[in-house]
């Protein structure tokens, strides 16, 4: 199967106007999302916890508007919101696309699992701190970048920061599912509102997201052989990675799709519907954060 890339999804489409924040938006996925939003028009902001190597990344992309964000501080995650509302009246396309993977057990804030915090509660709250600049665009979107959809995955609701031990793949896992549940209820309190959210998967990809997993690790898995070179026909380039998300952000085939999961510029069917647990989360995740603005 050959996968398009995020220009091709965008080939012809006119983003002159538009606002999109893409979150890690100057590394792999995001790097080539970044570039793909800003080719066809549309002005772009970057939020980074590391700026200045944002700003060296992105030092072939003039325009391109980089901020400070550390999605594991909600302090930041609000100061960020502020500036940005202070700078733009509204904003058209929001790509929770920033994550961690496969970390050493690492708590951030009051005592959060890292990947939880980062991968979910982060964007949750960046999501309701940009409310009104989302509802001010009329027709925005929100794409959750999330991964693969394993139905035997849950959330541990009893101890989703894995207090009673950790296991970085079941950690990941969680946040990841979070991701979708996350879409499918901001979409249902969106909709309203003019505000449309999916979630995607972007395929295998080899980006900085490993860079928790030793060599040995990723040969075991059969990811890379001992040299490093990547498995035939496994892991998709960046640009291609970026497509799946660029096309939730933008296309016309999503409408009356609201809260899909997307995986290879398509609405994925026969998924399980995850029942009440998109609601719950959202609960738990306003319990955590103190923000429930939507």
């Amino acid at each position: 199967m050959t996968h398009p890339t995020a220009a091709q999804v965008l080939a012809g489409i006119d983003l002159s106007g538009r606002t999109a924040v893409v979150t890690g938006g100057y590394s792999g996925v995001g790097l080539a999302t970044t570039r793909a939003l800003r080719d066809a028009g549309a002005r772009v902001v970057v939020p980074a916890r590391r700026p200045d190597l944002a700003r060296q990344a992105l030092a072939d992309m003039p325009g391109v508007e980089v901020d400070e964000l550390d999605l594991a501080d909600l302090a930041s995650v609000r100061a960020f919101a502020e500036r940005f509302r202070d700078r733009h009246p509204a904003l058209d396309i929001l790509i929770a696309n920033a994550g961690i993977m496969a970390c050493a057990q690492t708590r951030v804030g009051p005592g959060w699992e890292a990947q939880f915090a980062v991968n979910h509660l982060g964007h949750y709250a960046l999501a309701n701190l940009l409310w009104p600049v989302l509802t001010a665009a009329g027709t925005a979107r929100v794409v959750a970048v999330a991964s693969g959809r394993n139905p035997d995955t849950g959330i541990r609701w009893d101890d989703v920061h894995f207090a009673d031990g950790y296991d970085k793949w079941a950690a990941y896992a969680q946040s990841k599912l979070a991701n979708i549940l996350f879409a499918r209820h901001l979409d249902l309190l969106g909709r309203p509102h003019g505000v449309n959210a999916f979630s995607v998967n972007p395929g295998w990809i080899r980006t900085p997201l490993q860079r928790h997993l030793a060599i040995e690790e990723m040969v075991a898995a059969g990811w890379i052989d001992a040299a490093g070179v990547s498995a035939p026909g496994l892991f998709r380039t960046a640009e291609q990675g970026a497509a799946t998300q660029v096309w939730a952000a933008t296309s016309s085939d999503l409408d009356g799709h609201g809260g899909a999961y997307c995986v290879d510029c398509a609405v994925t069917e026969g998924i399980p519907t995850d029942g009440p647990d998109a609601a719950r989360l959202w609960e738990l995740s306003a319990k955590l954060t103190g923000l429930d603005r939507i």
